[in-house]
């Protein structure tokens, strides 16, 4: 659930991580560890990340004499290779901030929740998001932020297109990005890079009657419904209503463009008005709307949620230092502290109070309990959406849009 700053993605990613078979109940060695240093390894959200970690952390070693953190960030379109040659190099972190833990959690690499949390933390997370969490029955990845989507309109723009509201069907999209381009912006923000493009399709798929699997839980990527999806994207993208090349565009690009004026229409989350367009423009004239879907009966939203993983070590040494930071990070102010930086939805109880209380929050608070999420706690999950974030975006370019789905198809077949 990220917001990415950088668009450069690495030479030669490989996104689809293929762990499994990786080594059973050890992600790495101890490397002589005295079990009161750590490493931890976070993603970068946007500028605010790295001093908020570096902050918390010297907080912590401050309080816990003895015990230090040592810190790395990573950027989002990095991650899913980082992580990649953590796992075959058994040099994994002792703890992850990632989107994916059920792969681990099934190879034997990571605590179970209740390991490196204490009864109070485990306690305080949401029930929405510790079902997200659970592999097998049992939870094993922390509830670190979550997020929904709806979509983002420029009101001057749509006054200055004679458009009186926000979408409701995919025809009105349609007509609107149409009116949009005339009045000289593009209409839709279409972000199909390989940062997040898994969770762009997947709002409007939900809206469509489509998704990632069935109703008994086996894969169904390249079902009618999202095969129809997929094409009508290709549709606008055709006719000139998104910007040029989707396939290769991230949501940082899309909403520099939505602040600058450029663009009418786009999906965000709670975290874009703070990360994306207060640096822009903070007196941007917009509105926040559900997402919408085909037919206009339903609009669904979709809910993410990234987490915190905790790493086996071969003798579990690791285990005091891991507790005693996590439950540091997860009392109420820290945790507060870095969603009120980010503009992050809350996964505990006890942060979650204020957030109502802001009008602008309050819609993606209301939105979250009903939210549809990505199948993570499917161990083939990370391969999916890895495959996903390299070739979806291919299928509004050059290629056909079955085709695309078939392959992805292949690849959770082969993985789950």
């Amino acid at each position: 659930m990220k917001r990415h700053l950088t668009v450069a993605i690495a030479t030669g990613l490989t996104v689809a991580l293929g762990v499994s078979g990786c080594g059973k109940g050890s992600s790495s060695d101890d490397g002589g560890s005295d079990g009161k240093t750590i490493k931890f390894v976070a993603a970068i959200y946007d500028d605010n990340t790295k001093p908020y970690w570096d902050a918390l952390i010297k907080d912590f070693e401050a309080k816990n004499s003895g015990y230090k953190v040592q810190l790395e960030m990573v950027d989002w379109t990095q991650m899913d290779a980082k992580v990649k040659t953590y796992i075959q190099t058994k040099q994994a972190p002792d703890i992850l901030n990632y989107n994916a833990f059920s792969d681990f959690a099934r190879d034997g690499l990571i605590y179970k929740a209740s390991d490196v949390v204490s009864p109070t933390t485990l306690s305080d997370f949401t029930p929405t998001f510790v079902e997200q969490a659970k592999y097998n029955g049992e939870q094993y990845g922390l509830p670190f932020i979550s997020s929904a989507r709806l979509l983002f309109y420029n009101k001057d723009l749509f006054a200055k297109a004679k458009i009186a509201d926000a979408p409701k069907t995919w025809d009105e999209v349609k007509a609107d990005a149409e009116k949009i381009k005339k009045a000289g912006a593009t209409g839709y923000g279409l972000p199909l890079g390989p940062e997040e493009s898994q969770a762009e399709f997947y709002s409007w798929a939900m809206n469509n009657g489509g998704g990632w699997v069935d109703a008994s839980g086996k894969w169904a990527i390249n079902q009618p419904a999202n095969v129809d999806t997929l094409t009508f994207l290709k549709g606008l993208t055709k006719s000139g209503l998104t910007q040029p090349n989707p396939e290769t565009t991230d949501r940082k690009t899309v909403f520099n463009q939505f602040a600058q004026g450029k663009v009418g229409m786009a999906i965000g989350g709670p975290f874009t008005k703070a990360g994306f367009i207060d640096p822009v423009n903070k007196s941007l004239n917009f509105g926040v709307a559900p997402l919408p879907s085909k037919s206009g009966s339903e609009h669904n939203t979709l809910g993410v949620m990234d987490v915190l993983a905790a790493f086996k070590k071969s003798d579990g040494k690791n285990k005091d230092a891991i507790k005693k930071f996590l439950d540091f990070f997860y009392q109420k102010e820290n945790t507060s502290r870095f969603l009120s930086k980010e503009g992050f939805l809350p996964v505990t109880k006890s942060a979650g109070d204020a957030l109502s209380s802001d009008p602008y929050m309050k819609q993606f608070v209301d939105a979250l309990p009903t939210s549809k999420f990505a199948p993570t706690s499917n161990p083939a999950w990370s391969a999916v959406a890895g495959a996903v974030k390299q070739d979806l975006g291919t299928s509004v370019a050059n290629k056909d849009p079955k085709k695309v789905l078939d392959g992805i198809q292949k690849t959770a077949e082969k993985s789950g």
